[in-house]
């Protein structure tokens, strides 16, 4: 007990109620506002509960012998068996643990071998125990003086991926996904172009135009919505029928935005779109900006074929970017959410850009160097700590590890592949580019039918069908979708390296078993 509280017990026992009928004084080990955290209670409550998470979210939910990636309720029946309301009174312990379970139980384990939904998947356990850390230790990456490791440890990671694109120097931040990566080249480019904006606001340059290709990732259709630039003003130029930007284009699509009065400032390549896994020729579109002094942005969905000799070639003339957006969550397996957003520049531009100066955050007359306080750079003041678990899984692996973890994919990738040309009724799109497999399964009942109106109808029933079906039995997960005039096919996201052909050849046994009778 300290001073303070002592103090204060020993005048609450000997007063008791106040005689003038006030409000009575606390009783001993209460607080202002209600009893004082127990925390030997809550450190209790806090193991089981972690046990519960290791075995049923982790241990269960990456098991390959479990053919469970999630145990499906339609939405009323769960909001029902979860009891989601919100009461006066807090429950038992007891209670709160199956609460844990519950959640637990329900969830889509995308940790899970046969998860293939999204563009992320698997589970690194260096990576998960940095975030289970930076989650404890609950601080916000601004200042040096809140954050001193990890201020540190962000330097040297982007210093590292800046390195892997081809930069001696240059900046960087991390952001809550890669979305936002693609807002802030967005608003970074712009203030570069028209520094007034900052001050001034909208009416104080002209209509702006961005570029970007037909298949390129839909946040910078949302950023230019987003920072004012209007979605008219968003040129979306033409791909090849792999879905790769076709640099002649973009140099057409320039001139018809300044035919139209508009002022070109940015082109936003991509490399590994989200649907096809398409690269973009790099080199040819950088050769296109500088022609027109505009800034070159990439999006790499792919960005961690930087670390592997055999694929790098995919993202050559990466170089000669001004802006990078790379998302380690995607491919290396770091955990959500892990996104950077890097520059080129030297000058200080992301900084100069986003700066606010506040006082009570980034005084200047600190005892140490002010350039360590890193927040002014952010749109947040909020940051949580991305770094720590790329950090440490990078420490685990090393960069080898890492080359060795993306080539694996590439492999399971390929065996994939391989594996559909030998089965009837596996159709690929297109050979995929990156670890994005797109398909169609034609069931037995189509095989042989003359394309038409009404086979491309009901062929555009087969995917979502078989969807729900292996969604209502948990066995595994994989998306669908149409696109540019193509009926609904499957997207395989074969990105974990955690993957055995074992389960590859399960997927394609499922897919056969759930969609024979259509």
């Amino acid at each position: 007990m300290n001073a303070a509280e002592a103090t204060l017990t020993e005048h609450m026992q000997g007063s008791g109620d106040r005689e003038d009928g006030g409000v009575p004084l606390l009783a001993v080990g209460q607080h202002l506002n209600g009893p004082l955290l127990d925390h030997a209670e809550g450190q209790h409550f806090l193991k089981e509960a972690f046990q519960i998470i290791l075995e049923e979210a982790l241990c269960q939910g990456t098991d390959n012998k479990e053919k469970q990636v999630c145990e499906w309720r339609d939405p009323e029946e769960l909001r029902t068996m979860l009891d989601l309301e919100l009461r006066d009174g807090g429950e038992s312990h007891d209670q709160l643990l199956r609460r844990v379970r519950d959640v637990a139980k329900y969830s889509v384990k995308t940790n899970h071998p046969l998860f293939f939904n999204q563009l992320f998947a698997g589970v690194d356990y260096h990576a998960l125990a940095g975030r289970f850390l930076t989650e404890t230790l609950n601080t916000s990456q601004y200042t040096y003086e809140v954050a001193p490791v990890f201020v540190l440890m962000e330097d040297v990671v982007l210093s590292q991926l800046r390195s892997l694109v081809g930069w001696e120097e240059g900046d960087g931040i991390f952001c809550p996904g890669g979305s936002v990566s693609n807002m802030y080249a967005i608003n970074v480019a712009r203030y570069r172009a028209f520094p007034q904006v900052k001050l001034k606001g909208l009416w104080a340059v002209p209509r702006l135009a961005i570029f970007t290709s037909q298949e390129s990732h839909y946040s910078v259709c949302k950023g230019a919505a987003f920072e004012g630039i209007g979605l008219e003003n968003v040129f979306l130029v033409n791909v090849d029928e792999r879905g790769c930007m076709i640099p002649e284009d973009l140099d057409l699509k320039i001139e018809l935005a300044r035919m139209q009065g508009a002022v070109p400032f940015l082109v936003s390549a991509t490399s590994g779109t989200t649907i096809q896994g398409s690269f973009d020729p790099l080199d040819r579109i950088a050769d296109v900006c500088e022609k027109h002094g505009l800034w070159m942005h990439v999006d790499p969905g792919g960005g961690s074929v930087l670390l592997s000799k055999r694929h790098r070639h995919l993202i050559k003339g990466i170089e000669r970017a001004d802006s990078v957006t790379w998302n380690p969550h995607k491919m290396l397996l770091t955990g959500l959410q892990c996104s950077v957003f890097l520059l080129k520049d030297t000058t200080n531009l992301l900084k100069r850009c986003h700066c606010a100066n506040a006082t009570y955050l980034f005084q200047q007359d600190k005892f140490y160097d002010v350039s360590l306080d890193t927040g002014d750079k952010s749109v947040q003041c909020g940051r949580k700590v991305d770094c720590l678990k790329l950090w440490l899984m990078w420490k685990a692996l090393g960069t080898q590890g890492l080359e060795k973890r993306v080539d694996k994919a590439f492999a399971n990738t390929r065996y994939l592949v391989e594996e559909m040309k030998k089965r009837e009724g596996f159709h690929l799109v297109n050979e995929p580019q990156f670890v994005n497999v797109c398909f169609w399964f034609i069931p037995p009942s189509l095989r042989g039918v003359e394309d038409g109106e009404e086979y491309r109808e009901r062929l555009s029933k087969v995917a979502p069908t078989i969807k729900e079906r292996m969604m209502r039995k948990g066995s595994m997960m994989v998306g669908y979708q149409p696109q540019k005039g193509r009926v609904n096919f499957f997207r395989m996201v074969v990105l974990s390296p955690q993957i055995s052909q074992e389960e590859m050849d399960f997927f394609l046994d499922e897919i056969e078993r759930l969609g024979k009778d259509l």
